[in-house]
């Protein structure tokens, strides 16, 4: 009977064990992990790496990670980011620029003006509508990884040093490609240098088709004439920035040349007897408005 009880005590106890048995807690996911995870960063991913980054996000951190979605990748100018994947070292540039060394939480950012990245360059914070990190808004806060936090954000940020620099005059009106001829009156009447100064200019800009349209020989024969040339190009030009919103507001202005051009906003702008097109093209040093007619002093 004794050897019964026994047998049926240690039975219980094994069936008491095998019950009880307890799963192994899930263990958290690191940065990339949880990237990979959340399913809305798949270029994010694709870009860490191809830019070699992917250990150093598995390491140990900690790491803030301001992570653009698959939408703001596809927003960036078309061939962006195959230039970037192309290119090792300004991916990485550009994706260290997204990361902040520490854990900088939602509730740490309302209290920073700005924090400098693993790039090397600083990112700018403003909370007074909702939270942006240089001109991205940030949609998702306190993502919690294993060894850091992601805050979402819906625009890829572009390192200063990387932005493409701000053109003169000049340049914007060359990269244009529909004033090739007043480009080349520019350079023929030796005022390149100075449309390429510090200003600021608001240049009132005549299209190819508007030196075209001249009386046949007028442009020839001002081409060999630098200092009529000169007269006609700094009639275009009016010292200091004004916008289209100005314009509208004033009668008339003295140009470089030293002559007055007049304005008319009855039916659209009109400067002088040439119409505005296109207005507000910015330069790093003025404004350029398109108009359609070569103005002669």
């Amino acid at each position: 009977m004794v050897k019964i009880l026994v047998a049926l005590l240690l039975a219980t106890i094994v069936l008491v064990s095998g019950c009880t048995t307890t799963e192994p807690e899930e263990e958290e996911m690191d940065i990339v992990d949880t990237a990979v995870n959340a399913g809305s960063f798949t270029t994010l991913v694709q870009a860490v790496q191809a830019a070699g980054l992917e250990d150093t996000l598995r390491g140990e951190g900690p790491f803030t990670v301001f992570a653009p979605t698959d939408e703001a990748f596809a927003a960036l100018p078309e061939g962006t980011l195959d230039a970037l994947l192309a290119d090792e070292e300004a991916l990485a540039a550009v994706l260290t620029y997204h990361v902040v060394a520490g854990e900088v939480m939602a509730a740490d950012v309302a209290g920073l003006e700005s924090a400098e990245t693993v790039q090397g360059e600083s990112i700018t914070f403003d909370t007074t509508d909702g939270v942006k990190v240089n001109d991205a808004t940030v949609v998702q806060a306190d993502i919690m990884a294993s060894n850091g936090v992601i805050h979402v954000i819906d625009k890829v940020l572009l390192p200063p040093s990387m932005m493409e620099e701000e053109k003169d005059i000049v340049d914007v009106a060359i990269d244009a490609g529909s004033f090739t001829t007043l480009v080349q009156a520019i350079q023929a009447a030796g005022l390149e240098e100075t449309l390429r100064g510090e200003g600021p200019f608001t240049v009132f800009a005549p299209t190819d088709e508007a030196f075209a349209a001249l009386p046949e020989g007028t442009l020839d024969a001002l081409l060999a004439d630098e200092e009529a040339l000169a007269d006609v190009l700094t009639y275009h030009v009016v010292a200091g920035e004004y916008m289209a919103s100005d314009v509208v507001t004033m009668d008339s202005a003295e140009t470089v040349q030293g002559g007055t051009i007049t304005f008319d906003t009855t039916d659209g702008v009109k400067v002088g007897n040439a119409t505005v097109i296109q207005t507000d093209i910015e330069a790093s040093n003025g404004v350029i408005h398109v108009i359609d007619t070569v103005l002669i002093p």
